[in-house]
């Protein structure tokens, strides 16, 4: 048989995600954010869930290559723009939108030939520092696109980098503002932190781009819960115990024995590990639900195996399954945020990091 690890994609939960943000933006359309494979969801498992965007957005042709192949015949927007002077052969062939934030993504579309003109957003770099062009430069960047015979509409975008914080939103809002101020075209602001936290950034939105809250992650998570926001969670990794020990005071469990029994305990082995994409940094007491009841993890993760504790649980044993996150079969949730926690990452990180050696099956 298999070995006993399975990943869970919820296609509801995804649909009920992508809802809730649109209640929080009822005037604006939605961005489904399907970048680095749907965050470790894939795109074709995510896409039933997600189909009700008004558009993809994403980071690479081949990505996009993939949601066309799906039957979308939306919009899709490359958030990172193009990479090469060849990649707008292809944004033209499959009718692409893409980020322009720098000159030499200017030079190309000047030198690109197409009987077709083509939808760009431009950014600002309003305080993130990451991409974009400083407010000093935006205007005569815009300028010189709507020169262009190869550009068509110009949209506006930027990036929060304190949505998700006590910095909050404004003093981004207001660089944005002052800066295109009187420049046509629609505007694209909102990630999720955004979208659910700063009502002022969402109405200036016509576009909001939520992404790790549709995958069931508060995004200012531990100041908010995603239960607190109504998100429900999209992805489940479950595994079932292969092996039972039964430990006396001083007995030690995993590598480096890191954990010490301070009296008789039962502790099973799961069919888990950092080779799944279990953080290996999870520390002693992470939480798990077994058999949908919580417990807690126990020693150093291993490759393959970790280990549980099973001493409150007489019932439980080999066999049983344990939710590392996710929804067990009871309804009890583990919410992925309170594993990344532990591990001093994001959720984003947990998903992503799903090994592709693990089963992943869809939830219709």
């Amino acid at each position: 048989m298999p070995r006993p690890i399975q990943a869970t994609i919820h296609t509801q939960a995804l649909a009920h995600n992508l809802n809730l943000a649109r209640r929080h933006a009822p005037d604006a359309r939605i961005w489904a954010v399907v970048k680095a494979n749907a965050y470790g969801h894939g795109i074709e498992r995510a896409f039933a869930g997600l189909r009700g965007a008004d558009g993809f957005a994403l980071l690479d042709l081949s990505e996009a290559q993939r949601v066309r192949s799906l039957g979308w015949r939306g919009p899709v927007l490359l958030l990172e723009g193009v990479f090469e002077q060849r990649d707008l052969e292809l944004c033209s062939r499959l009718d692409l939108w893409h980020t322009v934030h720098c000159e030499q993504q200017i030079d190309m579309l000047a030198t690109h030939k197409t009987n077709v003109p083509q939808r760009v957003f431009l950014k600002m770099n309003s305080g993130m520092n990451r991409l974009g062009f400083a407010p000093a430069q935006y205007r005569s960047a815009w300028t010189r696109l709507n020169a262009l015979p190869q550009v068509d509409e110009i949209s506006h975008m930027t990036h929060f980098s304190d949505a998700d914080g006590a910095k909050g939103v404004a003093h981004q809002m207001e660089v944005f503002e002052a800066t295109t101020r009187d420049l046509p075209g629609e505007r694209t602001l909102c990630n999720s932190a955004a979208l659910l936290r700063h009502m002022d950034a969402t109405a200036a939105s016509d576009w909001v781009r939520p992404g790790i809250a549709v995958y069931g992650s508060a995004p200012d998570y531990p100041l908010s819960h995603a239960a607190q926001w109504g998100l429900q969670p999209t992805m489940t990794l479950a595994a079932k115990i292969i092996a039972v020990q039964n430990l006396q005071a001083g007995d030690t469990v995993g590598y480096g024995s890191n954990f010490c029994a301070d009296g008789p305990m039962r502790i099973g082995v799961v069919a888990c590990g950092y080779a799944d994409g279990y953080p290996r940094i999870c520390p002693t007491g992470t939480p798990v639900l077994i058999d949908g009841l919580p417990s807690r993890t126990l020693g150093r993760v291993s490759m393959d195996m970790l280990s549980v504790d099973l001493t409150q649980l007489p019932h439980a044993g080999q066999g049983s399954l344990v939710t590392l996150w996710g929804r067990a079969h009871n309804g009890a949730v583990l919410p992925i945020d309170a594993v990344a926690a532990q591990a001093g990452t994001l959720a984003y990180e947990l998903m992503c990091a799903l090994a592709a050696r693990v089963p992943v099956v869809l939830e219709e």
